[in-house]
């Protein structure tokens, strides 16, 4: 069943203000003694930041920046969870290390969403597979035959070998399309 613009448009209206208000919120519990205690100062030298406010700005569009990433990719797992609600009646799952869970075509899909598709080193990583064959075995203990596909989903960006062995990579596009069952949608919203 699509998606309704109405719909999207209206989660966004009544959701987009939580990212703000987190900014906002951030910035007020913001330490500099405390946030200086864990900057390296060799790389003020370096980027030859030389006035005290050089270097408070630096510091604040730095911590700013880091806080809008993790207050937006929030914003975008929920969205992702409510379009695909919208569609496959795709849920927030309560297994540790998944986002989202739901069923297409007799197959119950385990999600891990990020923003884009650089988000993690190697441990961060091996980390999510292991979320994955955990959420695998607890899905396993109600139904032994149930069939499961374990996919980290990235709001944006590409991946053009998407078959990682133990799970799938689906990124922008070709994640909304999954999640959506809609070949346009971020076009369309």
């Amino acid at each position: 069943m699509p998606i309704s613009i109405e719909s999207v448009t209206k989660f966004v209206n009544d959701n987009i203000t939580a990212f703000h208000d987190n900014r906002i919120e951030s910035l007020n519990g913001l330490n500099l003694k405390e946030i200086l205690k864990r900057k390296n100062p060799y790389l003020f030298k370096a980027k030859n930041l030389t006035t005290a406010q050089d270097m408070v700005k630096n510091l604040l569009d730095s911590y700013l920046s880091s806080k809008e990433e993790t207050i937006f990719g929030e914003f975008l797992e929920k969205l992702a969870i409510f379009c695909c609600a919208q569609t496959y009646g795709g849920y927030k799952s309560g297994i540790e290390g998944i986002d989202l869970e739901f069923e297409k075509d007799n197959i119950r899909y385990i999600v891990s969403i990020k923003s884009g598709p650089n988000w993690g080193n190697s441990s961060q990583i091996q980390k999510m597979k292991d979320n994955f064959k955990k959420a695998q075995r607890v899905l396993r203990t109600t139904n032994s035959n149930i069939h499961i596909v374990a996919v980290n989903g990235c709001c944006y960006g590409k991946d053009n070998k998407p078959d990682k062995g133990d799970y799938f990579k689906y990124c922008g596009q070709e994640f909304w399309t999954f999640i959506t069952g809609e070949n346009d949608f971020i076009m369309r919203k």
